[in-house]
């Protein structure tokens, strides 16, 4: 791993690629367009309310409309969608995209080669933070496509992308902030990329990151503790606690409502994140979706040496159901988030044993 500043993120890929020599070249090229189109977004987010300057002005009428999710989309989550779709359904590496924005996978169009990879994104992630310049960002996933696919170039059904996040063979993500960041990993650790806007190129800012294991901030919406799971409020509880609670420390909460933030912030510094489960609604088993959002995130976090998980158990062993399937996410520092995993698996108060036959009762030793 070279100094950090040296290498753009051409050249990590073919030093990364040179640990399988057999490897064609594609996946680099298939991670070079989403980059691409990261440089796009990032250029326009930066502009703001005066896209038109540089040429993204959306056509009347686009925007505004409900997306499959049931949110009412943004003109950004419009054209940030068609930057991902156009920048990368052309280059032969593709058998089928899927996007948050979008109800269907998207087919490759019959005038383009269709390649043996699968691409998952958000485009624009929080992207409701833009009118009062939050940072926001875009999050990718590449799958490998079911070798049927591969052999027979058929269209993409729903199934072939409905793959645990274990089978991810990269993830990441961009953030459009001061500076603009793509935060990758291919499987072999995380690595972070500044866009050097003089060369317009991303170059290696941050090599090997890992996220601190001691933490003191959390990041949880309490507007929602009506509604949590017990586990859940024990946790926050005891956090709020400080020092003369359970865990002895004061403790910082943050909430950026940015999912791409949160994370960037816990890669960084470290903390735990939770969009629980909650009985909010019961018909949706948690907020965030798990393949555009959840699995990418959750990938880049146990490659760093953190951990993803439900809250019941590790994000990445959910085999998905549907591919707008939503679920409860808790991510960050591995030994918090296995603390919210242990209570989740303890039982209840109201099913503790009585005090007197517990340790401490009139029966200790």
């Amino acid at each position: 791993m070279p100094l950090s500043g040296r290498w753009t993120l051409t050249r990590y890929l073919i030093e990364e690629r040179r640990r399988f020599p057999g490897a064609s070249g594609d996946f680099n090229a298939l991670i070079l367009d989403v980059a691409l189109a990261c440089k796009a977004i990032a250029r326009i987010v930066a502009f703001g309310t005066l896209a038109d300057t540089v040429g993204a002005t959306l056509p009347n009428g686009m925007g505004g409309e409900v997306n499959v999710q049931g949110e009412v989309q943004k003109p950004l989550d419009v054209l940030s969608n068609e930057i991902f779709v156009r920048m990368n359904e052309w280059n032969g590496h593709l058998a089928g995209l899927a996007s948050e924005e979008m109800e269907a996978p998207r087919q490759i169009p019959a005038s383009y080669p269709r390649g043996k990879y699968l691409l998952v994104f958000d485009p624009l992630d929080g992207s409701s933070n833009i009118d009062v310049n939050v940072s926001v960002g875009s999050i990718f996933s590449i799958l490998r496509a079911p070798q049927e696919v591969i052999d027979s170039g058929r269209d993409v059904t729903e199934a072939d992308f409905l793959q645990p996040g274990a089978a991810q063979v990269a993830a990441g993500y961009a953030i459009y902030g001061p500076t603009t960041m793509l935060v990758l990993s291919v499987g072999n650790g995380v690595a972070g990329f500044t866009l050097n806007p003089n060369l317009g190129e991303f170059v290696l800012s941050r090599a090997d990151i890992r996220v601190p294991e001691q933490t003191q901030e959390f990041a949880i919406n309490s507007s929602n503790s009506r509604f949590w799971e017990p586990p859940v409020k024990r946790y926050v509880d005891e956090c709020l606690a400080g020092k003369t609670g359970p865990r002895g420390k004061d403790f910082n909460m943050r909430w950026i409502a940015s999912m791409v933030a949160e994370a960037h912030r816990i890669l960084m510094r470290g903390g735990v994140f939770m969009y629980p489960r909650d009985t909010k609604d019961p018909a949706k088993p948690g907020r965030l979706r798990l393949l555009y959002e959840a699995n990418p995130i959750g990938f880049v976090m146990e490659q760093a040496g953190g951990r993803a998980s439900t809250g019941r158990q590790p994000i990445l062993g959910v085999k998905p159901g549907a591919l707008h399937q939503r679920i409860g996410v808790v991510f960050g520092s591995k030994a918090e988030v296995e603390r919210i995993e242990r209570y989740h698996h303890e039982p209840p108060p109201s099913e503790a044993p009585a005090p007197l036959f517990a340790p401490r009762s009139l029966f200790r030793d």
